[in-house]
């Protein structure tokens, strides 16, 4: 593959053949940054380890220099920061066995206010090569710029593969925003009780992140925790750990919807959940 960006790279965890390692992909994540992927695709990460029928590939989209920082990387430069953090989502892609990882290494600003032609070529390109059947990306209530950035981009890219080229499903999951407010029935809820070491392992390889002033390790696992005790008030947990999306893939079958009404129809399901129940109690 030819990618916009001069540096951009395919790490081959195990060391296969590069088209042999993406076209054996079943699940792919599509993510904005370095350790969303870990925060937000957990259960098909979970799924598909010490498989051989089901095969991981991951893709991040920016190159990691805008990260804030602080401890002892207060001082680090943006260059070095992007070194950094490319040396730890490999250690995620080698933990997680991933069958690939590639890093698009766009800068921030060029995903949030360019032309969205070269990313979505790009996400043609990758898409072609690993025909997934299942993808995962932001949600469209995201509440960050670049992710929502990213998400317009990853299903721009699906609209323009054949249909019979396209995944069975694509998932909006969470990062920078909690999908609980979704109604149940329009939650996809996503068990990641299990391996939760496996788990940990994979957010607290962001040392830069960690140790530089974000604990999102402790905020990603204690979500999952909170969104398994809190999902059903009338019952005991069946869950240890829970993970929340919201099913995109009419978005990407169904092109003449605008991403921003196919998202306002699940606020105004919620809105309406909310009225109801203050009216039946009053």
């Amino acid at each position: 593959m030819r990618f916009e960006q001069e540096n951009a790279i395919i790490f081959i965890p195990d060391g296969e053949n590069q088209a042999e390692a993406l076209a054996r992909t079943t699940h792919l994540c599509i993510a904005a940054h370095q350790d969303d992927i870990e925060i937000m695709a957990a259960q098909p990460i979970l799924e598909c380890f010490h498989h051989d029928q089901k095969w991981f590939t991951g893709v991040v989209m920016t190159d990691g220099r805008g990260s804030p920082r602080d401890g002892m990387y207060a001082h680090t430069t943006d260059e070095e920061m992007r070194e950094i953090r490319l040396k730890e989502q490999k250690k995620a892609a080698t933990i997680g066995e991933y069958a690939a990882l590639v890093c698009l290494d766009y800068p921030s600003r060029e995903i949030k206010n360019a032309t969205r032609a070269v990313c979505v070529k790009d996400l043609v390109q990758i898409f072609d090569l690993t025909k997934p059947k299942f993808v995962y990306t932001h949600n469209l209530a995201d509440k960050h710029d670049t992710h929502v950035a990213v998400a317009l981009q990853a299903i721009e890219a699906l609209r323009c593969l054949n249909i019979q080229d396209r995944p069975e499903k694509v998932f909006g999951c969470e990062v920078w925003r909690s999908l609980d407010w979704l109604n149940d029935l329009d939650k996809v809820v996503m068990n990641v009780s299990h391996h939760t070491n496996l788990q940990n392992a994979l957010l607290g390889v962001f040392d830069s992140q960690i140790a530089g002033g974000k604990r999102y390790d402790l905020a990603a696992m204690s979500r999952r925790q909170a969104n398994a005790t809190f999902f059903e008030s009338h019952g005991v947990d069946v869950a240890s750990g829970l993970s929340f999306a919201l099913d995109l893939t009419p978005l990407m079958n169904d092109a003449s919807v605008h991403p921003s009404h196919f998202i306002n129809e699940f606020i105004h399901r919620f809105e309406r959940d909310v009225i109801d129940r203050i009216y039946r109690m009053s």
